[in-house]
């Protein structure tokens, strides 16, 4: 659930807000005069951009379709997937 703040309670507590994002991935909303701003744990985001990529990858979208699809009796035991 995000927590919401403004710029000036954000600055006294950036210590606070940057450790519950880390500690408990909560996302900040910071609310500004120009409009606001997220603060995300640099693993949130991290996560974030890898699904972006792996959204616009076509071959990857029809594999992930596909196993989305595979019946569970139809699937190896991931100890006899050789990696």
């Amino acid at each position: 659930m995000p927590y919401n703040t403004n710029i000036t309670n954000a600055r006294k507590d950036l210590y606070k807000l940057a450790e519950m994002a880390l500690d408990n991935g909560v996302e900040i909303n910071i609310n500004t005069k120009k409009g606001n701003v997220i603060m995300i744990s640099e693993d949130e985001y991290r996560s974030l951009l890898e699904t972006i990529y792996l959204s616009q990858n076509e071959d990857f979208k029809k594999s992930l379709v596909e196993g989305l699809n595979t019946p569970y009796e139809q699937t190896v035991a991931e100890d006899k997937v050789k990696w």
